[in-house]
């Protein structure tokens, strides 16, 4: 629909790729003109699916990130084993879904 934003959502971390255990998350959210998107409430989750092979189950965990400045949103967030973990940001703001952006990660 026409009022759909257009958001163009950045993922890093730090260290890059992450590691077992705490990390600093951040997101930079900008809009359809490249203005940055300062008043959005920005998740990530990171999932790994169950490993029933392994004995494990699914794992998920979920950082939620404050905003810093300029469209930047930054917190930590635990990465509970070394694999492969698909990574959702969800960017909503009042309620509604501004966007997302997927990808996945190699934790070592």
């Amino acid at each position: 629909s026409a009022s759909q934003e257009r958001i163009d959502v950045t993922f890093r971390s730090r260290p890059d790729p992450p590691r077992v255990g705490d990390n600093a998350l951040e997101v930079s959210v900008k809009d359809a003109s490249g203005q940055p998107v300062p008043d959005a409430d920005v998740s990530v989750t990171f999932f790994m699916a169950a490993m029933p092979t392994m004995n494990m189950p699914a794992m998920k965990n979920e950082a939620k990130l404050q905003h810093v400045g300029g469209g930047v949103y930054r917190g930590p967030g635990q990465v509970m084993t070394a694999g492969r973990w698909d990574v959702t940001v969800t960017v909503t703001r009042g309620g509604a879904r501004l966007g997302s952006r997927q990808l996945s990660v190699v934790a070592r």
